[in-house]
């Protein structure tokens, strides 16, 4: 599958719908998780398609609408006179909210692709991924990492470096490099598992506009338990397969 074809199926992609699990989508958006183009492709598509969608659902329905419908539907009238008017009203609203979409997108998306950048890189933990080096040696890490211009300088809390380090990854958002440092924190991992806590480092100019606070704010993202902060330096994510309480235990 080409990269332009991709984008022809990805475009009818509904983001919070059925179209979540219809493997008629499947292809295209693992290829998208491998072409860093069309991913973010991709991720302006479903932004823009999420604010679509809350724009629409903040419509108030005019009162009396429903009862107006029903008492007309028996009336024919010319198609222009009883739709024409509606449609073209709807086309301007249309018009209207996509200027507001892209606007909105440009100044005030940024908390939506922070959280798009967040679901990428849970995605990429929970479902399987290749350590470029698999070492327990910090040093290694770090240099494997400043070699491939990867943040490769980032404070280890007291609470994660008690968790056994096995390695790390190179991957990238928007461009820009992103450090997957993996650990165990010695809970049993089931077969083929390589570690079960992961924290995710890129340069705070990746997700400024995000504003993460310097402490901690803990979410949930399908499975996984998340912390994000930001020294100003650099932006972090920690994830982990568990509740809270385990997460906390590695940022102290």
């Amino acid at each position: 599958m080409s990269n332009q074809e991709a984008k022809t199926i990805l475009a009818l992609f509904r983001p919070g719908s059925a179209d979540e699990t219809d493997p008629s989508f499947h292809e295209a958006r693992q290829l998208a998780k491998t072409d860093s183009e069309l991913a973010r492709w991709f991720d302006a598509h479903c932004d823009n398609y999420l604010l679509l969608r809350r724009k629409f659902q903040a419509i108030p329905i005019p009162p009396g609408l429903k009862e107006q419908i029903l008492s007309e539907r028996k009336i024919h009238r010319p198609f222009f006179q009883t739709y024409g008017r509606p449609l073209l009203a709807m086309a301007a609203v249309v018009a209207i909210l996509v200027g507001i979409g892209f606007s909105y997108g440009l100044f005030h998306g940024a908390n939506d692709r922070y959280a798009a950048y967040r679901k990428r890189m849970v995605e990429t933990a929970l479902k399987g991924y290749s350590m470029d080096v698999t070492t327990s040696n910090r040093v290694q890490i770090h240099d494997f990492l400043a070699a491939n211009h990867a943040p490769a300088d980032y404070p280890v809390t007291p609470g994660l470096k008690k968790a056994a380090l096995v390695g790390c990854a190179v991957s990238t958002w928007q461009d820009n490099p992103v450090s997957m440092i993996c650990f165990k924190s010695g809970r049993p991992l089931s077969p083929g598992t390589q570690s079960d806590l992961w924290l995710f480092v890129t340069g705070h100019r990746t997700l400024a506009k995000a504003n993460l606070p310097a402490n901690p704010v803990i979410d949930r993202v399908n499975k996984a338990i998340t912390a994000s902060w930001s020294d100003g330096h650099n932006d972090y994510l920690l994830a982990a397969v568990g509740d809270e309480a385990l997460l906390r235990k590695y940022l102290q």
